[in-house]
């Protein structure tokens, strides 16, 4: 009976260690993408062009840039580069945490803040 829970156990382990999600960062560092999300009920999107440097986004007919710093490979800050108010100069942390096609599924956060959100951006371009 140990033998073959060790030997089951041992199975699972090499499946689960095998397994890796696709994470080509470098295909979504630049270019044109849009993400949506549910807010209040109705699906809200926003269009966003990225270069190495910054990020342009339009969201609800407003257009907003912030700079990029990427930290890693599959991290990077936005930071806002006209705040209108103290919740605007809040940095922005973002980490893609994995990768297919056309498409990449991140986690966001304020800077030093625990509360993270996760969203799947879409590469127009």
């Amino acid at each position: 009976m140990k033998k073959q829970i060790l030997f089951l156990g041992f199975i699972f382990f090499m499946l689960i260690s095998c397994y890796k999600q696709e994470r080509n960062c470098s295909d979504f560092k630049t270019g044109k993408f849009e993400f949506s999300q549910v807010i209040d009920g109705k699906k809200q999107t926003t269009i966003f062009q990225r270069t190495d440097k910054f990020q342009i986004e339009t969201y609800n007919g407003k257009t907003d840039t912030a700079s990029v710093r990427w930290v890693s490979d599959c991290e990077f800050v936005l930071e806002k580069l006209h705040p209108k108010s103290m919740q605007d100069k809040k940095q922005i942390s973002m980490k893609i945490l994995s990768t297919k096609d056309k498409t990449y599924t991140f986690e966001y956060s304020f800077v030093n803040d625990e509360k993270k959100q996760t969203g799947v951006a879409t590469k127009t371009n």
